[in-house]
């Protein structure tokens, strides 16, 4: 970085560094670290069971009960998913078989015993902490240079995202199990590092937000990073949210199929809803699109259903519209479209909530086979 210069009286005013903000405080980025340790110190072999066993145990840090569905466990990819659950029975797990039944959507409560409530709980987290380090490793297992890779390799991308300094070389982790060890050239090879030699690592600028070991405060002189006002007031949200929401939210902005950043899914929940209003032209275009695109509710509603077992929450409104092949739409268009399959009973959603739309009523009545034959294998 140029440093600046102090002899001159007309020096250049100091450069904005534009950079993602970071998702971890410094004391979420210890919790972190706490969790992977607790992982690491399970007596399971393999890296399909201890990535299974993070998202599991994160999610009943505060419980002792982690729910999951099985759209959760498909998401992750695992090369070997019923081995994997059957390995938590050794540990006193209860409840994980159901997670490989038909049902991709109903959640299921898997009992972790050593993370129930108590004065002797192993990750103590609360409500925020555990919300952050959650949507932390759900978007770290879905960063662009890791959501391709192994299973060893994206649970080495939690272990050194946590551990990892974000603008300096890193030590590897003790307890970093070994089969993350053999894949950390996978992660040199696909960006997520910028540097591996031997057991130090730098992590690469385009991951940098997921470290949780932050640079101080104070921006280096010469430059001025912009304010996290954004960022905190997306967390303070989410702080608000009721349980139901806060877990679509997760699975919205967790989504490896997505892939979406924190700034578009923010920007969605957050905007104040504003009603549309539709004119002469915009009813003109519709009655143009109904007239290219007739008896178009049965597909929506198929399509509806199958994204949602596939991501686990709904397509949002634009998705929907690209993925049926409609054409250039304006966004009235599309909401216009959007409202009239609604209002047919062939669509469903919980307004003004973005990326909850669903089959509705016509396609549950069986109106239709193709989206009956769907929505029953949800």
């Amino acid at each position: 970085m140029p440093s600046s210069s102090f002899s001159s009286p007309a020096a250049p005013a100091a450069p904005v560094v534009k950079s993602t903000p970071f998702l971890l405080t410094p004391s979420q980025g210890e919790a972190a670290r706490a969790l992977l340790e607790y992982v690491g110190s399970l007596p399971l072999r393999g890296a399909d069971a201890q990535l299974l066993a993070v998202v599991i145990s994160i999610r009943a840090a505060r419980s002792g009960v982690g729910n999951l569905t099985g759209q959760d466990l498909r998401s992750l990819r695992l090369a070997d998913p019923e081995g994997a659950v059957a390995a938590f029975a050794a540990l006193g797990w209860r409840g994980q078989e159901a997670l490989l039944g038909g049902d991709m959507v109903t959640p299921v409560g898997v009992i972790v015993p050593d993370l129930a409530d108590g004065p002797d709980a192993r990750l103590p987290f609360g409500k925020v902490m555990r919300s952050r380090v959650s949507g932390w490793s759900m978007r770290t297992l879905s960063a662009k240079p890791v959501k391709k890779t192994s299973t060893a390799a994206r649970l080495a991308a939690l272990f050194l995202a946590a551990h990892g300094p974000a603008d300096e070389h890193g030590t590897l982790p003790a307890h970093l199990p070994e089969d993350c060890r053999a894949a950390l050239p996978e992660l040199l090879d696909k960006g997520f590092l910028a540097e591996l030699d031997g057991d130090r690592y730098l992590l690469s600028e385009a991951v940098r937000h997921l470290s949780g070991t932050r640079p101080p405060s104070d921006p280096p002189p010469g430059t001025r990073h912009e304010p996290e006002a954004e960022q905190l007031s997306w967390d303070a949200w989410k702080d608000r949210a009721s349980v139901a929401l806060r877990r679509h939210v997760e699975a919205v902005e967790g989504c490896p199929e997505c892939s979406l950043s924190t700034a578009r899914v923010s920007e969605a929940f957050m905007r104040t809803a504003v009603p549309a209003q539709f004119g002469e032209k915009a009813r003109k275009a519709y009655g143009a699109w109904e007239s290219k695109y007739p008896d178009q509710g049965p597909a929506a509603a198929e399509f509806a259903a199958a994204f949602r077992a596939a991501h686990g929450h709904g397509p949002s409104v634009k998705q929907l519209c690209k993925a049926l092949g409609w054409g250039k739409m304006s966004r009235e268009l599309r909401i216009h479209v959007i409202r009239r399959l609604i209002a047919d009973g062939w669509l469903m959603n919980t307004d003004p909530v973005p990326w909850t739309l669903r089959p509705g009523k016509a396609a549950q009545a069986g109106t239709s086979g193709a989206t009956a034959t769907a929505v029953r294998g949800r």
